[in-house]
């Protein structure tokens, strides 16, 4: 007898009534299909669970770092630390640069783990501060053998593997060979420091004038989030440049939307100093306080308790530029770097974008209703208080000994000779 093709309708089972119309060759039929198509299920079962569990142990492979050789190399990426939480890593979220930094170096075993990496950085920036300039020292995956270790055209390229896996808004853009004991913190000679900021109702030579009184050595007490909790006593730090200046040199505009950067250079700066120094720049800027404020608050015998006052945004900081005197030989690699300013020119002209269009309705309005607002500086708070109060005429802060004393009295005072530079 002719072999019968049964079709399934809608995938679904025969019922009984139609099983019972079919004659006992159709029925053998239906049998045999229905085993073949279970023993070819099977097989795929079979063979996926096999593919499944290779690819997990394939994942779960440890990485055995003892097949490689190590070398010491300082790392310099940049950062747009807007969206992020700072730089070091915290316990309650995993919004910092650290984090994805130690991901990635995790992800493509150029470390084994951060406890045996050998790691600085060199400084640590808070939530919302950006780095072009940023500068870690560590113990990185070598391919070459320890004859060929000076061989460094043929070295790993470090940059490209982690940008790869690094968010486009942290990117590294060189590396160099160190000797095994440099630290990018204690052999840093030097930070570079920028702060951007449109002129609005700034005057730029006033803040430039006082600006001046803070280049040298000085006690920043009054400039600073005093961090004694953290052992942190001596407040002298050393200011060796400072200046204001437009933005772009070919600008020849000078109006309230005018950009201007302030850059500062010192060998370390005090948690939150260059912030403070900018409100208080914003404050002589705005007419609200005399050049003689920065010498007043300098004078720490005098003034031995920090005014109460709003630092500044933290938005427009950058750590720009970490120096080194030690030899390095930093490697830029040009393919990875056209990959990395294309990912900068994307961003770029999106912020521009926006930035045009919100331009384009301030102009379109102030065109069909002309008004006399002031002209206010968005980056510093004091901008929303009603009333005024002197610097000098407002509520004081602990001074320093009554901070130690404090400390002391609980027993949690750590003295550092050295605090990390923090801003």
């Amino acid at each position: 007898m002719a072999s019968v093709k049964i079709k399934k309708q809608n995938n679904k089972d025969f019922n009984l009534e139609e099983l019972k119309q079919l004659t006992n060759d159709q029925l053998i039929e239906k049998i045999k299909s229905l085993q073949a198509h279970n023993v070819q299920l099977k097989t795929l079962l079979i063979k996926s669970s096999t593919e499944t569990k290779t690819s997990v142990n394939r994942l779960k492979k440890p990485f055995d770092s003892s097949k490689y050789l190590f070398r010491h190399v300082l790392l310099k990426f940049f950062y747009l630390g807007w969206d992020y939480q700072g730089f070091v890593v915290q316990e309650d979220t995993t919004k910092t640069i650290e984090h994805y930094l130690f991901e990635s170096l995790t992800r493509t075993c150029l470390i084994k783990d951060r406890e045996s990496s050998n790691y600085h950085r060199c400084g640590r920036t808070d939530k919302g501060v950006s780095s072009f300039g940023q500068v870690i020292s560590i113990d990185l995956r070598s391919k070459l053998s320890a004859d060929n270790q000076h061989d460094i055209e043929n070295e790993l390229d470090y940059c490209k593997l982690l940008n790869r896996v690094l968010p486009d808004n942290i990117q590294c853009v060189a590396w160099s060979p160190v000797k095994s004991d440099v630290s990018a913190r204690f052999d840093c000679t030097g930070r570079t420091y920028k702060y951007f900021f449109p002129k609005s109702c700034l005057n730029i030579e006033k803040m430039s004038r006082a600006a001046n009184n803070l280049l040298g050595t000085h006690d920043f007490r009054n400039f600073c989030k005093m961090d004694v909790g953290n052992g942190v006593v001596e407040y002298i730090r050393n200011i060796l440049f400072i200046n204001i200046s437009l933005f772009d040199e070919n600008d020849t505009e000078d109006n309230e939307r005018t950009m201007y950067v302030i850059t500062i250079r010192g060998k370390a700066f005090l948690w939150h100093q260059i912030r403070c120094i900018m409100a208080v720049l914003f404050l002589i800027g705005e007419g609200k306080e005399e050049e003689t404020i920065i010498d007043e608050l300098l004078d720490v015998n005098k003034n031995s308790r920090k005014p109460e006052y709003f630092m500044a945004s933290e938005v427009p900081l950058n750590l720009f530029q970490c120096d080194y005197d030690i030899e390095n030989n930093w490697r830029y690699d040009e393919s990875s770097l056209s990959i990395v300013k294309a990912k900068l020119k994307s961003m770029w002209t999106f912020h521009n974008i926006k930035g045009t269009m919100i331009l384009s309705m301030l102009n379109e309005l102030d065109r069909s209703c002309p008004t006399d607002l002031e002209i206010q500086n968005y980056l510093h708070l004091e901008n929303k208080t009603k009333r005024y109060i002197p610097l000098m005429a407002r509520k004081r802060c602990e001074s320093l000994e009554e901070k130690i004393k404090h400390y002391v009295k609980r027993s949690r005072l750590e003295i550092h000779n050295e605090p990390e530079s923090t801003t």
